[in-house]
C-alpha cells in the first residue's frame, strides 16, 4: 500500500475495551472465568501482533535482498528477532488451541529457515506440519503458501516433478482464493522448472500467463521475476 492509502489505522481500542469489560465482569459482577477468558483473548491478540511484526521484518529482508543489500561478514542474513516473533506466535496459538493460527506461525518459521537462513532441510518438516494443520483448519491461503515453499525445497533438491506438482497445487489454491499475484509468483517457479526439463514451449506459455496476471495486479516485482525466468528458457 502506498502513502495515498486511505484505509483507517487499526487501533487497540476494541480489544482493550473488551479486556476491561471482562475484568469488570469478574471483579465487580462476580462472574467466574472472565479473567481467564480475557487472558486467552489477549494471548490471541499478542500472537497476531507477533506474527504481523515478524512478517514486516521478513519483508525488510526481502526488500534489502532484492536491492542488493549486503550484510557484514559473520552477521546473520536477517534479523534474529523475526524468528523469535514467529516462534512466540506459534507458542501462543498452540496455547489457546487456534489450529489455523498455529499453521500460519509454523509456515513463517519454516519460511524463515528456508528463505533467510537458507536451510531447506530444517524448513521442510515445519512446512509439512503447517500444511497438515492448515488443511485441518481448511485454511487454503496457508496451504498454498506451504505447498509453494515445499515446491521450492524440492526444486533445490533437484526433484523437479515433485516440485512442479507442489507449485501447481499451490497455484490452484491461489486461484480459488483469488490471489492472482500469488498465482503469477508460482508460475515463475514453474517457468524455471520447465526450463530445467527442456519444456521451452510450456515455459513460454507459462511466462505469457504470468505476465498477464502480474500486469493485471500491478505486481511489478513479479513482472521483473517473470522476465528473468523467461530468459532462462
Amino acid at each position: 500500500m502506498g502513502p495515498a492509502d486511505s484505509t483507517p489505522a487499526v487501533t487497540a481500542d476494541d480489544w482493550a475495551l473488551r479486556s476491561q469489560r471482562l475484568y469488570e465482569r469478574s471483579v465487580l459482577e462476580g462472574e467466574a472465568g472472565m479473567l481467564e477468558l480475557a487472558s486467552m483473548e489477549l494471548d490471541e491478540v499478542e500472537a497476531a501482533l507477533a506474527l504481523a511484526r515478524g512478517r514486516l521484518l521478513h519483508g525488510r529482508f526481502l526488500v534489502r535482498r532484492a536491492s542488493g543489500g549486503q550484510v557484514a561478514t559473520g552477521q546473520p542474513p536477517g534479523d534474529p528477532a523475526e524468528l523469535a516473533l514467529f516462534e512466540r506466535a506459534e507458542r501462543l496459538y498452540t496455547k489457546v488451541g487456534d489450529v489455523a493460527g498455529q499453521a500460519r506461525a509454523l509456515f513463517w518459521i519454516g519460511c524463515y529457515r528456508q528463505v533467510v537462513a537458507g536451510d531447506h532441510q530444517a524448513a521442510v518438516p515445519l512446512l509439512r506440519q503447517a500444511l497438515d494443520l492448515a488443511a485441518q483448519a481448511e485454511d487454503k491461503e496457508t496451504m498454498a503458501e506451504a505447498l509453494r515453499h515445499l515446491g521450492i525445497a524440492e526444486h533445490a533438491a533437484g526433484r523437479l516433478d515433485v516440485a512442479r506438482k507442489h507449485l501447481e497445487q499451490s497455484a490452484e489454491l491461489r486461484w480459488e482464493t483469488r490471489n492472482l499475484a500469488g498465482v503469477a509468483a508460482n508460475l515463475v517457479g514453474l517457468i524455471y522448472i520447465a526450463a530445467a526439463q527442456g519444456r521451452r514451449a510450456d515455459g513460454l506459455e507459462l511466462a505469457r500467463q504470468a505476465t498477464d496476471l502480474a500486469q493485471a495486479t500491478g505486481a511489478r516485482v513479479i513482472m521483473r521475476q517473470v522476465q528473468e525466468a523467461r530468459a532462462a528458457l
